[in-house]
């Protein structure tokens, strides 16, 4: 039967064993030599004498060289608790070399991927950060632009007063709505927004957005339209309220990007017995692949000084993802640079 020793047991039995031949071999000349024993003694003294021996050097052996490595391996387990890794502080210690060397390495795996994951969300951080600044910045300066105008002297002339109030106006509604949409967007993220889930006909809903938008998609002359003229009302459910802003984010950004001349169609279709799917397509400038994964993120533009020109606070796409999660559905983007976008989203029928 093949005994598998630790490494420390292997290394106590051999160096025992070395120890008892040595100490045998030369008692047993000191014995027979000066002493002049006989064989018969000899022998029997040579294997107790040996036996003793062993198990003597063994057992002081390996007490002394676990509590060497013992002491070693703690400080090691004490240096990683500073990093505070639950993973490898409450394993007990072990003096297992190769063990060790195995949980060492998966720290070191674990805390270099937490590593990589820290230095992406620096970066996010960052440049959030800066987006934050550069958005409110903008509008800030205009409204301190004209006020400062009017506080030199052009306050005494009505009509530049009217006109330079009036701008003003517009820069505070512009910070007032970035600031309501990171609220929005942060209440989202921490699900402190509660959803008034009822039901409602989602074909309507489309139908109120239109309306809503009719005069800024003029402006393009851009149409907005069902792919079906003559569709029914769908029932679905869903918070009315966000669904609508969500809708309208959506048909916003693709009169936004929507060519003139364009058109911007809607289309409600049954995706499964209990699901409709809302598609929003639109045959504007279209989006290049590189830039589809990151269409979610807070504040990130495509076309960032085009856009920026048309106005938007840059969360509306990132409000639209957490609307939708919150309500437990998926939204989809297809789209092909020159040719157009595809938004598509799910909701239950009611």
């Amino acid at each position: 039967m093949k005994i598998n020793f630790k490494n420390t047991y292997k290394f106590a039995v051999i160096s025992a064993l070395y120890i008892s031949i040595f100490s045998c071999f030369f008692c047993g000349i000191l014995l027979k030599l000066i002493f002049k024993t006989p064989l018969n003694n000899l022998i029997l003294f040579v294997v107790v004498f040996g036996f003793l021996i062993y198990i003597f050097s063994f057992f002081v052996i390996q007490y002394r060289v676990e509590r060497f490595i013992y002491r070693r391996v703690k400080k090691i387990y004490d240096d990683i608790s500073l990093l505070e890794s639950s993973t490898l502080i409450n394993k007990p210690i072990t003096t297992d070399m190769e063990a060790l060397t195995s949980e060492v390495k998966k720290f070191a795996t674990n805390k270099k991927l937490e590593i990589e994951m820290l230095k992406v969300r620096e970066a996010y951080r960052r440049e959030f950060l800066g987006n934050v600044s550069h958005e409110l910045k903008t509008p800030l300066f205009t409204v301190q632009g004209y006020i400062s105008t009017l506080l030199d002297g052009a306050m005494e002339n009505k009509t530049i007063r009217k006109k330079y109030l009036k701008r003003a106006e517009k820069g505070v509604e512009r910070l007032i709505y970035i600031v309501e949409d990171l609220d929005m967007i942060t209440k989202l993220e921490v699900g402190d927004l509660n959803l008034e889930i009822t039901p409602f006909d989602i074909v309507k809903l489309v139908r109120n957005v239109f309306e809503l938008l009719e005069l800024k998609a003029d402006k393009k002359n851009i149409t907005l339209a069902f792919s079906n003229y003559h569709i029914q009302p769908v029932f679905v459910i869903g918070d009315q309220d966000k669904i609508q802003q969500m809708v309208e984010n959506l048909i916003v950004n693709s009169i936004k990007y929507g060519k003139d001349g364009g058109m911007t169609q809607v289309s409600v279709k049954d995706l499964t017995a209990n699901k409709v799917l809302i598609q929003i397509t639109d045959d504007g400038e279209g989006i290049e692949k590189q830039h589809i994964p990151r269409l979610f993120e807070r504040f990130f533009r495509v076309n960032k000084s085009g856009s920026r020109n048309e106005g938007g606070s840059g969360l509306g796409l990132a409000i639209v993802k957490h609307i939708i999660e919150a309500h437990d559905e998926k939204i989809y983007v297809e789209s092909e640079f020159g040719v157009g976008t595809e938004f598509s989203f799910t909701l239950k029928k009611a």
